[in-house]
């Protein structure tokens, strides 16, 4: 599922004054610390600042898994995923450590195979 146009209202509403800035730029500080240390880097500017760059952080979750999900960010992360039994479902935020702007970008199945 992807959710563009619900980050595209989310911006609008916030250049418009209808959504403060402290809702959309109030991520967790595990979430800043994955994006920092455990993330894809993109070169994509932060919506928000335009001074960050965006960071792809994404967290699995499924059977047997820890409750706050895993994050996964190697070959070898996913490789441990998918030789696990049963069906995992990923999210993909997006971040930017310098302002805490994040959104849900998609989420996906991905099927184990142990």
């Amino acid at each position: 599922m992807d959710y563009r146009l619900l980050r595209e209202a989310t911006l609008a509403g916030v250049r418009a004054g209808r959504i403060p800035r402290s809702d959309a730029c109030d991520a967790h500080p595990e979430l800043l610390r994955a994006a920092r240390s455990y993330s894809e880097k993109t070169a994509e500017p932060c919506p928000l600042c335009g001074e960050g760059l965006l960071a792809l952080v994404r967290y699995v979750f499924g059977p047997r898994l820890p409750p706050s999900g895993r994050c996964v960010a190697t070959t070898g992360d996913w490789e441990r995923i998918r030789r696990r039994k049963g069906d995992f479902t990923c999210y993909v935020v997006e971040v930017c450590p310098d302002c805490s702007w994040n959104h849900l970008r998609s989420r996906f199945g991905v099927a184990g195979c142990g």
